[in-house]
């Protein structure tokens, strides 16, 4: 090596090292396979002819009393918060929220483990609170954050899609389904439209009785998200809707009703519906 290119190496080194921060790190992606590996292990399905009218079950009774699984649970949630999203592409931060904020409602139903509900759990602040969604839980880029703060302060505003609402579960009867693989920002969009057919095609989603629509609560609760008006609703339904729903949509022009029930996700109940 001649003396020049020798110079020009050694500046090189110690341009490198005043320009990188002390203790810097490569940035960090998060790790979805644990979260995956937990939801092989304890989320139960209906039986297949069910036709949707059931939810995803969560073995909650069995996790809880599993030490080692509820360690790993905690784990995977600490690892998500170690990471910035900020540092990921738009698909992996938006399956960094929706992982995180499932992840972190199962941690928290197990936490308080027998409920009949998730709105029993009333750890949000607020005399009149209800629920777990308003109590900061974890800790992600120096902010503290509650599972409304990730749903209606990150991914509502942030990303502006629906979608989100068939990827978000709360644990509960009528939720759309708890997937039963992490989200992934290559396969994102797949599961988002796969999650919108699901829970659309299913009775919790959209259903008629005595001829007359029944939809799910979350297309009122959250009407803003789908166009805000009640034609908006309707153009969601038609655009994920199945052969039979799609043919029992054509010529309505209202929604009857919106139902909603909180009941928990609990696989103690699978025989129920057996």
């Amino acid at each position: 090596m001649s003396g020049r290119a020798r110079y020009i190496v050694l500046f090189l080194f110690f341009f490198g090292v005043l320009v990188a921060p002390a203790g810097a790190e490569p940035p960090m992606t998060p790790d979805h396979r644990p979260w995956g590996a937990l939801l092989q292990s304890w989320l139960v399905l209906p039986p297949p002819d069910d036709g949707g009218a059931a939810p995803h079950f969560v073995d909650y009774a069995g996790l809880k009393a599993s030490e080692p699984d509820r360690a790993a649970l905690a784990a995977y949630i600490e690892s998500l918060e170690a990471i910035d999203p900020a540092a990921l592409s738009r698909d992996e931060q938006f399956a960094f929220w929706v992982n995180l904020y499932n992840a972190v409602t199962v941690q928290v139903v197990i936490d308080h483990y027998p409920v009949a509900s998730i709105r029993d759990i009333s750890i949000s602040p607020g005399l009149f609170a209800r629920g777990p969604w308003g109590k900061k839980l974890v800790r992600v880029a120096g902010r503290d954050l509650s599972l409304d703060d990730i749903e209606h302060g990150i991914l509502r505003p942030d990303f502006g899609d629906a979608r989100v609402h068939y990827a978000v579960n709360c644990a509960s009867w009528s939720c759309p389904d708890l997937a039963t693989e992490p989200y992934e920002g290559a396969t994102l969009d797949a599961m988002l439209d796969e999650a919108a057919r699901r829970y659309i095609n299913s009775p919790r989603g959209a259903a008629f009785r005595d001829g007359r629509l029944t939809a799910s609560s979350i297309f009122s609760w959250y009407k803003k998200d789908f166009g805000g008006t009640e034609a908006g609703v309707l153009a969601e339904l038609r655009k994920y809707a199945g052969p039979k729903l799609a043919a029992a949509l054509a010529g309505v022009s209202r929604v009857s009703s919106y139902d909603y029930d909180w009941s928990l996700n609990d696989a103690a109940r699978l025989e129920k519906v057996e």
